[in-house]
């Protein structure tokens, strides 16, 4: 299936490695013009470099989106050197998972502004150009414990299931716009934070070997791809996906029990 993306802008946080990254490389191959959004300017000029050597044009922003201020800058920036927003990838975050009752409240209002109002503040400054122009996407990146959250799984959980009740929300009132939105569920996914993981905890083992036991728990028996979970990203943002909206998408290889 060829995916047409021409003439559309979008916008992907975390969008300097891992899954961010594997959005922006698909996401401009098929024509997509994008605009990546990360903390970190290095991290930023190694991704924009590593995209370059395929041709692909994509420019970088600064921002920490866990700041109502740095987001209103970056949104500001990126609509004058594009003109618009038509995609937005809410995809910025880390994984932590720790005991309930070990969780102060700075710790639960760091993740829920990383996570949770990230996704809402990008997306209402993105939200009236897409209903002006009757046509939007927004994906918000959650994971599997968004729908079955496990013990000592908070604060991630908690953040992540909000982010599926604001997608249901957004979709909602989305529709008569033309404004798509949806969620993608991550489960394990070959990333950054699992080669460290890997170095910290296994570093005389196989990388593939590492990877193939954490997978245990995965009916496909493997780990995936940010390239795999790139590919779905785009069909939901292309034209091809202009039906589906108000879902949240599993991609964990049937790991997760729930649906």
């Amino acid at each position: 299936m060829n995916l047409t993306m021409t003439d559309r802008v979008a916008v992907i946080t975390g969008g300097s490695k891992g899954i961010g990254l594997a959005c922006a490389r698909r996401f401009a191959e098929s024509g997509a013009r994008v605009a990546i959004v990360a903390r970190g300017a290095e991290g930023l000029a190694s991704a924009r470099a590593s995209l370059a050597k395929d041709a692909l044009d994509v420019r970088d922003y600064v921002c920490d989106v866990s700041r109502a201020a740095d987001i209103s800058k970056a949104y500001a920036k990126i609509v004058a050197d594009f003109g618009k927003i038509d995609i937005l990838v809410n995809n910025a975050g880390t994984s932590r998972a720790m005991a309930f009752e070990t969780i102060a409240d700075e710790v639960w209002q760091e993740d829920l502004d990383l996570k949770l109002f990230a996704a809402i503040r990008f997306s209402r400054l993105a939200w009236p150009g897409m209903k002006e122009r009757k046509w939007g996407r927004i994906i918000n990146v959650l994971n599997t414990f968004a729908k079955a959250p496990a013990a000592a799984s908070a604060p991630t959980s908690v953040s992540r299931a909000a982010g599926m009740a604001l997608t249901k929300v957004m979709a909602g009132e989305g529709g008569e716009h033309n404004i798509l939105v949806n969620a993608m569920l991550v489960g394990l996914i070959v990333s950054d934070q699992w080669v460290k993981k890997h170095a910290a905890t296994a570093p005389g083992t196989d990388f593939d070997a590492f990877t193939k036991t954490l997978a245990k728990g995965v009916p496909l028996g493997r780990m995936g791809t940010a390239e795999e979970f790139a590919n779905l990203a785009c069909f939901l943002a292309s034209e091809q996906g202009s039906y589906i909206t108000g879902t949240a998408i599993n991609v964990d290889g049937g790991r997760s029990p729930v649906v």
